[in-house]
């Protein structure tokens, strides 16, 4: 996929701990050899060093009063150590996304979709990789839902679940900031158990639907959090 300067591949909003609607944007200064054709994965870092002590600094003026900022201090040199080793902006925004459900105690595994001989056109190509990792559904963001074409699914029995970000409680403002601000107000287990209230409430529905066929209940009733896929650096998770 092509690099876009104005989503989240390379930045993410802050909000401070004590105050939300203090934000202000982390960003990576990134540039891109071809020009707006440069894929995610050949973008590079503009100024490695620099950035490596912006994010420390700007995480820990934002959020070092949290009871919770000495275990995500701990751990982010998993993502700083990145800027030594690499010039790419992809590196370190996977390290971030890791970091992230390492801190949330993910055990799953991440699939590259470039390991997979999937079509060009954008539906069949999320319906391919849905078949080729034994997905029983698909979470399709309110983005997705412009564009995606639901027959390749229907015909490999792969279910579609829209999904919107929840705007109460934990998740209040999650449209908008990272996701760091609601695991340093509420802590990592707290963050976690709402995410896996998330994915079993998605999961029930793609189980039923699977069951059901396409009559099944819609997919408004499915909700997940906004953090899926996206790390401090490539997405609003952070």
């Amino acid at each position: 996929m092509q690099f876009a300067r104005r989503d989240y591949q390379h930045r993410a909003r802050l909000a401070a701990l004590g105050i939300p609607d203090q934000r202000q944007w982390l960003t990576l200064p990134t540039h891109l050899p071809d020009g707006r054709s440069t894929l995610i994965n050949e973008a590079q870092l503009a100024d490695p060093d620099r950035s490596r002590r912006r994010i420390s600094h700007m995480l820990s003026q934002n959020y070092g009063k949290s009871r919770c900022w000495p275990v995500l201090r701990s751990e982010l040199g998993a993502v700083t150590g990145k800027f030594a080793a690499t010039d790419k902006t992809a590196v370190v925004a996977e390290a971030s996304t890791r970091l992230l459900l390492e801190l949330l105690g993910w055990k799953g595994q991440i699939l590259r979709s470039s390991e997979f001989n999937v079509r060009a056109d954008r539906s069949l190509r999320l319906a391919d990789l849905a078949l080729a990792t034994n997905a029983s559904g698909y979470l399709c963001g309110t983005g997705g839902t412009k564009y995606l074409r639901t027959e390749p699914f229907t015909t490999r029995r792969v279910a579609v679940i829209a999904f919107h970000t929840p705007v109460d409680g934990i998740w209040q403002g999650a449209r908008e900031i990272s996701a760091l601000r609601p695991l340093m107000v509420h802590g990592p287990d707290a963050v976690a158990a709402e995410m896996r209230r998330c994915a079993e409430q998605s999961t029930s529905y793609a189980v039923r639907r699977n069951t059901d066929g396409p009559t099944g209940p819609t997919g408004s009733d499915a909700h997940v959090d906004g953090t899926s896929g996206a790390g401090p650096l490539s997405g609003p998770s952070w």
